[in-house]
């Protein structure tokens, strides 16, 4: 049967002509390549910022840790007084973050003839004692030497993580802890008195 349309031929050639040009046509490819990896850039940039962060958050809580033993060794007899003290110490620390509910424990811990490390004293950020008096202390065994005093420091602050990646986990703050410790040998005399402890 014979096609009376003869339009039909060239309407078929031009459609195939605008499909060539179609598939051919590179312009735009850039702007959808774009669009396709911008979320991935995206969220790789902001989960890498907030871990960033959540390290420099650890290093100051390290920091802190060792710069309040360190200070509370250098003295042979500390107070509360003194030791309320490290709680500006840790702040001056962290600036230009806030420390989100600091825990700051010190206690001084006296081996005996034997290396037997127990508790002297104890202090927290809110005046407590966290440990009592004669407790045992579990120190590295590098430390154990006979008849010697060490100050034991903790710090720990809560820290929120957002973990941002698309589609590889869930999108949410994770509320952390961290906390860090130290063990610094008594600088002078026999040991570190706290006189109302």
């Amino acid at each position: 049967m014979e096609d009376l349309n003869p339009m039909r031929p060239a309407r078929a050639k031009g459609l195939l002509i605008r499909l060539k040009r179609f598939v051919t046509d590179r312009r735009g490819v850039g702007a959808v390549e774009f669009a396709l990896i911008a979320p991935l850039l995206l969220s790789l940039y902001i989960t890498s910022f907030e871990i960033t962060i959540g390290l420099s958050v650890a290093k100051r809580v390290t920091r802190s840790a060792s710069t309040i033993a360190d200070l509370v060794t250098r003295e042979t007899t500390v107070d509360k007084t003194v030791l309320a003290t490290m709680k500006d110490v840790t702040n001056s620390l962290f600036a230009p973050y806030t420390t989100n509910n600091l825990k700051i424990k010190i206690t001084g811990v006296q081996l005996d003839g034997s290396g037997k490390p127990t508790v002297a004293w104890s202090w927290d950020q809110s005046g407590g004692k966290p440990y009592a008096v004669g407790a045992a202390v579990n120190v590295p065994s590098e430390m154990r030497t006979a008849n010697s005093f060490l100050i034991h420091s903790e710090v720990s602050v809560d820290h929120q993580l957002l973990m941002f990646m698309s589609g590889a986990v869930p999108n949410s703050v994770s509320n952390i802890t961290i906390g860090r410790e130290y063990f610094y040998r008594q600088r002078m005399g026999n040991g570190v008195a706290c006189s109302n402890c």
